[in-house]
């Protein structure tokens, strides 16, 4: 298993999806700030042309809220380019026919998954501690963090709803035999949670309850809110990984 997560992670790196990777999230975490701190300027700039159609321009007052609204706006773009980039893993394996030889010699099939999933969790782990984290320097920088409250339980709500669509990525790779039932199979699941989100009495009960973190920044809700989301996100991740070991190991490759 330690030879192939190896093997996973030189492919990472010489087809330079982790460098794109890398180099998305850190324009995010960057852009976050810098968005915020232009704004002022923006519309100051454009005040002559809003004047023309009637729009005054009073002044904009920017803090280190304006940068979270804009890292809310922000990851679940990075999450998407992650799943793009990330989802024709074991695809393209079933494709080039690379694991008929490595099983043949004896390496369990749920090894190779658990490489493939530790890899695939630990890489969003750390991309997204990586905006996070340049998001939360600048921030701290310039303004104030403290204005943001909850900041950390909602950062870990969305590091975990990004967990949960990993594991419906890694579900539907087991079962399917091309990229594009992977994303058709994994987008279609989290829309029909989204469109779920929409009936009140649902909502708290969803993963997608997880994305609403802004929410708790801006103390519109409470920790207690998003229990239910977490744990039926987190039971969620448990059944897919496990439909996964069993679809995969029954899987012709």
């Amino acid at each position: 298993m330690k030879a192939f997560l190896k093997k996973e992670w030189m492919e990472w790196v010489r087809t330079g999806r982790l460098f794109v990777l890398i180099l998305v999230f850190t324009l995010f975490g960057i852009m976050n700030p810098a968005l915020a701190k232009i704004t002022p300027w923006l519309m100051e700039t454009m005040s002559d042309s809003l004047a023309e159609v009637g729009v005054v321009n009073a002044g904009v007052q920017v803090d280190a809220m304006t940068s979270w609204v804009q890292f809310y706006k922000n990851i679940p773009v990075g999450l998407i380019i992650f799943i793009l980039l990330t989802g024709g893993s074991f695809t393209a394996e079933y494709e080039k026919g690379t694991l008929v030889p490595v099983v043949a010699r004896g390496l369990s099939r749920r090894k190779i998954l658990a490489a493939k999933a530790a890899l695939l969790y630990g890489s969003w782990t750390m991309l997204y501690v990586l905006c996070f984290g340049i998001t939360y320097g600048y921030n701290a920088y310039f303004w104030d963090n403290g204005i943001a409250g909850n900041l950390f339980f909602a950062t870990v709500c969305t590091w975990m709803f990004g967990v949960w669509v990993i594991a419906l990525l890694i579900f539907f790779s087991s079962v399917s035999r091309s990229s594009s039932q992977v994303f058709l199979g994994t987008g279609g699941v989290v829309i029909i949670v989204y469109l779920l989100g929409m009936f009140p009495k649902l909502d708290p009960f969803l993963p997608a309850k997880l994305m609403k973190g802004l929410e708790l920044l801006q103390k519109a809700g409470s920790p207690e809110d998003y229990y239910a989301g977490m744990a039926a996100a987190g039971m969620s991740v448990l059944l897919c990984m496990l439909l996964a070991a069993g679809c995969f190991d029954r899987k012709q490759l």
